[in-house]
């Protein structure tokens, strides 16, 4: 009708955004130490880039090394460093164990009992009386034993000290859910990948990489040196042939005994090597 307003026309009223999504919490990831030098958890630091990552996708509840932070589990992920050599740290892994849904023992120690385990072939007494000044003041165990002889392990990464690609790899492994790319060959076969002269038939050079698990990427054998077990034995070590060998080489039995007796003498493949080595002289 001529003089009456027009009708307002009625906008649909805007909706109010959504309320962001709460994140999901982030794993919750704890290093620990036991009887070691502090090596495998500095591999860990001097992942440098990577770390600032991992630490974005994890929180890090526990790490002496890194962080004052200490938080009360449970943990989904517990690496854990060192051998037991204490009463009072057998009972700590105990608890760690029962607050960690996937454990992971980093290094030489913590899978084999690392070079303290030199302890368990002689008088763990006399190796304390001759270090200090008053022994009865020290609690120790007789032997030094890997992580694996007091609590089950989900999984072992080997190494003196452990390499930073496998720890990567490992962690981003577990963060995706999927097994981690280990490899299990031995250091022979980084040898031939790299390129590398044989020390051993080149130049008659003792070399542990025949019997030695793959990780280091052949390092020692790439400058001239034979292998020196850093990442213990193979799965299946076949030391008889390798000791023939360096006895032919002209090692004695003493020598024996020194090369299997650094990093991982207390893993099952080397020590038997060494007991063979015994046999053999007597």
């Amino acid at each position: 009708m001529a003089g009456q307003a027009p009708r307002p026309v009625l906008l649909p009223y805007p909706s109010l955004p959504a309320e962001p999504a709460t994140p999901p919490p982030r794993p919750r990831l704890a290093v620990w130490k036991f009887a070691s030098c502090d090596g495998c958890q500095l591999t860990l630091l001097d992942c440098q880039d990577e770390l600032l990552g991992l630490a974005a996708q994890v929180e890090i509840a526990h790490f002496t090394e890194a962080t004052s932070a200490d938080t009360e589990g449970p943990y989904d992920v517990s690496l854990v460093e060192g051998s037991v050599t204490t009463p009072q740290d057998a009972e700590r892994i105990q608890r760690i164990r029962a607050e960690s849904k996937t454990l992971v023992t980093i290094g030489a120690c913590a899978t084999f009992g690392g070079v303290q385990a030199l302890r368990n072939f002689a008088d763990v007494a006399e190796f304390r009386a001759a270090v200090y000044a008053s022994p009865e003041y020290v609690a120790t165990l007789a032997t030094s034993t890997p992580i694996a002889s007091h609590v089950p392990v989900d999984f072992e990464l080997r190494g003196c000290p452990i390499d930073k690609g496998q720890l990567l790899e490992l962690l981003t492994a577990l963060l995706v859910g999927r097994k981690p790319q280990i490899p299990g060959h031995s250091v022979c076969e980084e040898c031939k990948r790299r390129g590398n002269t044989c020390v051993m038939v080149a130049h008659g050079t003792p070399c542990l990489g025949p019997v030695t698990q793959a990780g280091c990427g052949a390092i020692c054998p790439a400058y001239g040196r034979g292998c020196y077990g850093c990442f213990g034995p193979v799965a299946e070590p076949n030391t008889v042939a390798l000791t023939g060998q360096l006895r032919r080489l002209g090692m004695d039995t003493a020598g024996l005994q020194r090369v299997f007796a650094t990093f991982n003498v207390a893993a099952p493949g080397f020590t038997q090597a060494r007991e063979d080595s015994s046999e053999i002289s007597s």
